[in-house]
């Protein structure tokens, strides 16, 4: 399925502009490139009628990238908590389904939206700004949130691996995934960026699940 969107310059500025008001809820320095998007996105699985859910949608690179993947029936859901990226997506990609909410009410936001799962869940979210307490709780959701088999995704960057936030991420990462991998890196994004990947206990036939992980370079 092929993005119809405004220009990326509009979501840059937007998200740039969003940065400089609350840093905070964002934690980066500019969008994801469109390679690391498209790795983020490599774990929508082609089973029709798919439900993938997006934390911290922000400008909607990622968005555009999900879309891409999205099967025949597919239903796609971005949270974001940022009101002027919210206002932005809903603007600038009225086919997205935006919840404006808190990524750690991922379960009740789904019940809300009728839905008892979700076949994968994409993130961006910025983990190295949260206390621990609500990395697990975010965490937890996402995990209850899949169906069996289902795959999370969630970018990061290269500056971060050395925090002590970002190791007790990962080792939480550990406790609640069956698997956990790493795609990339994926050098010419500002900054370089890698793909954290968890999949949760339970297996989907093998016709579900999506291809080829996607490019570890632009």
């Amino acid at each position: 399925m092929l993005s119809q969107t405004r220009p990326a310059g509009g979501d840059t500025l937007t998200f740039l502009g969003a940065i400089m008001r609350n840093p905070q809820q964002l934690g980066a320095i500019a969008p994801s490139s469109k390679a690391v998007a498209r790795l983020a996105a490599s774990v929508v699985p082609n089973t029709p009628g798919a439900v993938v859910v997006e934390l911290g949608a922000g400008g909607g690179v990622i968005s555009d990238a999900i879309r891409d993947r999205l099967p025949p029936g597919g239903r796609q859901l971005a949270v974001e908590v940022n009101e002027g990226m919210v206002s932005h997506l809903r603007r600038s990609r009225p086919w997205l389904e935006v919840i404006a909410a808190d990524a750690g009410d991922l379960g009740k936001l789904l019940r809300q939206a009728g839905l008892s799962h979700a076949d994968a869940i994409v993130s961006s979210l910025p983990w190295t700004l949260f206390e621990e307490a609500r990395q697990r709780r975010i965490l937890e959701e996402i995990s209850a949130s899949l169906v069996p088999g289902g795959t999370f995704s969630t970018v990061t960057t290269l500056t971060v691996l050395p925090l002590r936030r970002f190791r007790h991420f990962r080792g939480l990462m550990e406790d609640t995934f069956a698997a956990v991998g790493t795609l990339g890196p994926i050098w010419r994004n500002v900054p370089p960026a890698l793909v954290y990947t968890g999949a949760r206990a339970g297996e989907r036939p093998a016709e579900d699940i999506s291809g080829e992980p996607g490019p570890s370079s632009p």
